[in-house]
């Protein structure tokens, strides 16, 4: 016991040691904390438990590099590619990935925010020990929850993620988006979307309340600042209602209302909206002129969630009929929108479905999680199309784990003596 202090028998040990200092330190100061200082705190922290050279890197828009923070102690370098850098592989597999130098090690720790993928940070240590692994782990950890929470009131972390202009239609539609990933024992999803810095019309949108994850997907009619109002009020009436518990039929039923009554009768918005039982896997959903959602079953697309469908939103289509599947567990379901099928090769040559399928099927077999399954897949149809797009392209993909995640609420080993 530290300070000689006493305790009794069984009682759990109180005292702090040095990682809960230095851990606490940082979340007490960072209460308060001006933004442009969180980068020399991180540098400081790292400092004492015997690192240098630290840097903070961030995920950019198009998923394609890490993107050094600048700040005071910070090391800013050029972009790190996602794809086959150290930094790379630690961003991607949310694992510590060490780097052998001549003078000691350059550890790459993942910066994650719950599970949605921040960032790497990364510094190097003269030889570092478990304990210092462990640390730097959850230090990695705070950091993260730090930026997020900071960047809601300061553009710096924003600035530094970009690296070229953005629309104004992209910057409506990204401050909407909810994080681009989600991983739990029972559901995991991922979206993503293109192109990032000039997106118009699509955006998607989840949350999980308790035994049901709602999704949507939101493709507006045109695209830029139009597009993007359009897809912005789609999107707000669809939360509107959603938070008020209402079922599929009147969250097609409340969007439908606002679009027709901010834009003019020729103005619409295609949607899918659904929602999963993430015990039992009973999938429902309600199709707005959409793209048919692909049911992924064993690394192979089985087949398309064909279903009745009714009129974009916006139209003033009929009660909407309630579609549904059973999934099994590991089965993934991808959503997109128009922007990928109906896009031209560079011959004039449509893209279509069958690519589609052909490229979903690859991604998966490297059997990664679904964040890098739609990154990869994303990325691949880019390539095939040239590195361009006449219209917004997203995707959105959905996994059901039918895990537990009741002892993820448990503590018992945080009192055993």
């Amino acid at each position: 016991m530290a300070h000689g202090s006493t305790r009794p028998s069984g009682s759990p040990d109180r005292s702090e040691g040095f990682g809960e200092r230095l851990l606490g330190t940082m979340i007490e100061r960072a209460h308060e904390m001006p933004p442009q200082l969180i980068a020399p705190l991180v540098a400081e922290v790292i400092a004492v438990i015997g690192g240098r050279d630290v840097a903070v890197l961030l995920q950019d828009y198009d998923q394609m590099t890490l993107i050094a923070l600048p700040g005071q102690g910070l090391m800013v370098g050029p972009p790190e590619p996602i794809a086959g850098s150290f930094a790379g592989r630690a961003f991607l597999g949310d694992t510590m990935i060490e780097q052998t130098l001549g003078d000691g090690v350059r550890l790459f720790v993942p910066m994650l925010d719950g599970t949605d993928r921040v960032g790497v940070l990364a510094f190097t240590a003269a030889s570092p020990s478990e304990d210092d692994r462990r640390l730097a782990r959850r230090f990695a950890g705070l950091v993260a929850d730090v930026l997020v929470t900071k960047s809601m009131y300061t553009d710096l972390f924003f600035q530094a993620r970009r690296r070229r202009p953005m629309s104004l239609s992209a910057e409506m539609l990204w401050s909407l988006l909810p994080p681009l990933m989600m991983t739990t024992p029972r559901v995991a999803v991922a979206g993503i979307l293109e192109p990032a810095y000039d997106v118009g019309g699509d955006c998607f949108d989840y949350a999980l309340n308790g035994d049901g994850l709602h999704v949507a997907i939101i493709d507006a009619m045109g695209h830029g600042l139009d597009a993007a109002a359009m897809a912005t009020v789609g999107l707000a009436a669809y939360r509107h209602a959603r938070r008020g518990a209402v079922g599929l039929p009147d969250l097609y039923a409340s969007m439908d209302q606002a679009i027709t009554a901010q834009f003019d009768h020729d103005r619409f918005v295609t949607a899918l909206m659904a929602r999963l039982d993430v015990e039992t896997g009973r999938l429902q959903w309600v199709n707005a002129g959409h793209p048919h959602p692909l049911l992924l079953r064993g690394r192979r697309v089985v087949r398309a969630l064909e279903s009745p469908t009714t009129l974009p939103v916006g139209v003033g289509g009929a009660t909407p009929h309630v579609s549904q599947e059973h999934l099994e567990p590991g089965d993934r379901v991808l959503f997109f929108t128009d922007g990928i099928v109906e896009e031209r090769m560079t011959g004039g040559e449509l893209f279509g479905e069958a690519r589609l399928i052909d490229q979903f099927e690859r991604a998966e077999q490297a059997g990664g999680p679904v964040q890098q399954t739609v990154r990869q897949l994303s990325h691949a149809l880019m390539r095939q199309r040239g590195g361009a797009t006449s219209d917004d392209a997203t995707l959105f993909l959905l996994e059901w784990r039918a895990g537990t995640a009741d002892h993820l609420a448990r503590v018992e080993e945080l009192s055993n003596d």
